[in-house]
C-alpha cells in the first residue's frame, strides 16, 4: 500500500474493491457535484455496484490496461484520479479526474495527475497521455492547461451521457513535452 503527499492534509491512495463501501458513501455524498460529467455517479448507487466498479478496475489494472487511485483529505474521500485506459504497447494512456465540491481549489487534482504523468512517462515509458472531458466542463480543462496539455480538438457527439449527445474536448501531452524532475503542485 502506498499514499502520496499532494498537500497537508491530503494524499493518493489506490482505490481498490475493499474500499466499496467508503466509495458508494462517496459517490452517493458527492453525485450532485459530479453528475453532469462523470458517468459512474449514475451507476455507482449503492455498495455492491461500488464493488463491481472498483473490482472492475482491479481487474483491468492486473492486465496493465487501466488504475483507479481516490483522493483523501483529512482521512475522508474526496474525489480520484485514474488512468481509464493504459495501453503501454501503444504508449498511449488517458487520465480522468472527480473531486467534491469542497476540496476544491487546493490543487489537489493538478498533483495527483502529475504524480500519474510522471510515473506514466518516467516508469512506464508512454508516449502519450490523453485528457478527454466534455467541453462546458471549464474546471476539467484548466486542469489540463496546467499539465501543459495542448488541446488538439473537438469530437462532436461522441458519447452519450444521461440520453444527451456530448461532445468531447481532446487533450494531450507527449513524452517529450513533459518537464523532467519531481511532481509538483507548483507549475
Amino acid at each position: 500500500m502506498f499514499a502520496l503527499t499532494l498537500a497537508e492534509g491530503a494524499e493518493l491512495r489506490p482505490l481498490e474493491p475493499w474500499r466499496a463501501a467508503e466509495f458508494a458513501a462517496h459517490v452517493d455524498r458527492v453525485r450532485a457535484d459530479i453528475r453532469d460529467y462523470i458517468p459512474f455517479a449514475g451507476t455507482v448507487v449503492d455498495e455492491p455496484a461500488a464493488r463491481r466498479f472498483l473490482q472492475a478496475y482491479a481487474d483491468k489494472q492486473a492486465r496493465d490496461a487501466a488504475r483507479i487511485y481516490g483522493i483523501w483529505v483529512d482521512g475522508v474521500l474526496q474525489g480520484g484520479t485514474l488512468f481509464r485506459t493504459f495501453d503501454a504497447g501503444r504508449g498511449i494512456c488517458e487520465a480522468g479526474v472527480w473531486l467534491a465540491a469542497e476540496a476544491r481549489g487546493r490543487g489537489l487534482v493538478t498533483a495527483a495527475v502529475r504524480h500519474m504523468i510522471d510515473w506514466a512517462f518516467g516508469e512506464r515509458g508512454l508516449h502519450r497521455v490523453e485528457w478527454l472531458c466534455d467541453p462546458r466542463n471549464t474546471a476539467s480543462a484548466a486542469v489540463a492547461r496546467r499539465l501543459g496539455m495542448t488541446c488538439e480538438g473537438l469530437h462532436r457527439q461522441a458519447f452519450t451521457l444521461d440520453g444527451e449527445r456530448r461532445d468531447v474536448q481532446v487533450w494531450a501531452v507527449l513524452a517529450a513535452e513533459w518537464p523532467a524532475g519531481p511532481a509538483s503542485a507548483d507549475s
